[in-house]
């Protein structure tokens, strides 16, 4: 997709749905309606504008059709890829080459999940594999404990720099009012909490919620008609390497190496321009591998650079201003939320957390057990 050209597309509308434990008998289409009627209501457009659909949620087997009736539209263009929770980045970066394309002008993308109503098992019910399924492993805990344990026995990374970003997410949390956890947490919490896979506590692992988000997207020159202020796409990366954890190559190394560069290639940017940057927080080893795989830090230094405070309010580098999926919200499939907190972030809406001036922001998805990544960069006008 690193055809598309930089900063064709904008974002012009963005929210979340409800989050956290949602009225009873809500379902995940009324999540995602409400967060489109949302998100448009956030750039004065309607529904009657929009012709190109973006949807995916682990509970409806063909979003796209369900949303689409559900809100009486007929997109000319849709979407439904599924690829677990970095689909949404996948959206914006084939939403970005049909709006080039001109198969659509007013592209959205939607999400909308109640595990926390429904139960997780119910809402992502597990698939057997057989070079798996018959050794009982926790997941996706357990598979995200294998990549934990071979990056401590190759880098010497503790379970202390673990906790670090559990640490920090509550407390870039407690700043933020729609976070789901009202409570401070330290490293002690974090080590001595109820053991899940080891090395993972319970504290390592995200969180349990109902939410969704959309985005609304068009072209730059269509954005200069509203009265919004646009955030430019400015690059974008996707890449697939495998669907069970048995099957990775090397349990440290993501496809974030891969698509990372493409977005930053795309963006004509490096990791020390951005402002902001969003990682993918199903649990602790996540971001730590992101960090490496995407070029801030080297292969290996993730749980150093992670130490003394430094991702947390007031440290030295800005990551997971909302709280991440370990303490803000997590319905499932987080990259939707997490580009909406990068779009916020640039639009100077992020209240208490706002990280002062920021102009690039990148956010990071993942999706299975490692399996997808997806990388997107935005900027503001000034980036253009």
């Amino acid at each position: 997709m690193t055809r598309a050209k930089r900063g064709s597309v904008a974002v012009v509308g963005a929210a979340e749905s409800d989050l956290g434990r949602v009225a009873d008998h809500m379902t995940p289409i009324d999540l995602m309606a409400q967060a489109v009627q949302c998100a448009l209501a956030d750039c004065g457009l309607r529904l009657q504008d929009v012709d190109g659909f973006f949807a995916a949620t682990s509970q409806v087997r063909m979003a796209p059709l369900a949303l689409a009736e559900y809100l009486g539209i007929r997109p000319a263009y849709f979407d439904g890829t599924n690829i677990g929770g970095s689909s949404f980045m996948s959206h914006l970066a084939h939403a970005h080459a049909a709006i080039e394309a001109g198969l659509c002008s007013v592209a959205v993308i939607a999400y909308g999940s109640t595990q926390r109503s429904v139960s997780r098992a119910a809402a992502s019910p597990r698939e057997y594999n057989a070079w798996e399924t018959p050794y009982r492993p926790i997941l996706p805990t357990s598979a995200y404990a294998l990549s934990a344990a071979r990056h401590m026995h190759l880098y010497g990374t503790t379970r202390e720099q673990l906790a670090e970003v559990a640490v920090a997410a509550r407390q870039w949390a407690l700043m933020n009012p729609k976070a789901w956890e009202k409570e401070p947490l330290t490293i002690d919490d974090v080590l001595s909490a109820r053991m899940i896979s080891d090395p993972l506590t319970v504290r390592d692992c995200c969180l349990v919620t109902d939410g969704g988000g959309a985005l609304v997207l068009v072209s730059a020159e269509k954005a200069q008609d509203l009265n919004v202020a646009p955030i430019y796409v400015l690059g974008h990366g996707e890449t697939l390497s495998h669907a069970s954890i048995s099957s990775m190559e090397d349990l440290t190394v993501t496809g974030a190496a891969l698509s990372g560069p493409q977005a930053f290639a795309m963006a004509g940017a490096t990791p020390a321009d951005m402002d902001v940057t969003i990682l993918y927080d199903a649990f602790t080893i996540t971001p730590i591998l992101f960090l490496e795989d995407l070029g801030y830090c080297p292969k290996g230094e993730g749980g150093r650079f992670v130490t003394g405070g430094a991702i947390a309010p007031g440290g030295t580098f800005a990551l997971n201003t909302n709280g991440g999926g370990l303490s803000y919200c997590h319905p499932g499939m987080y990259g939707m939320l997490g580009m909406i907190e990068a779009v916020q972030q640039l639009r100077g809406r992020s209240g208490a957390r706002q990280v002062s001036g920021a102009k690039m922001a990148l956010a990071h998805g993942n999706g299975g057990v490692l399996s997808s990544q997806c990388t997107v960069i935005f900027g503001t006008a000034d980036t253009v």
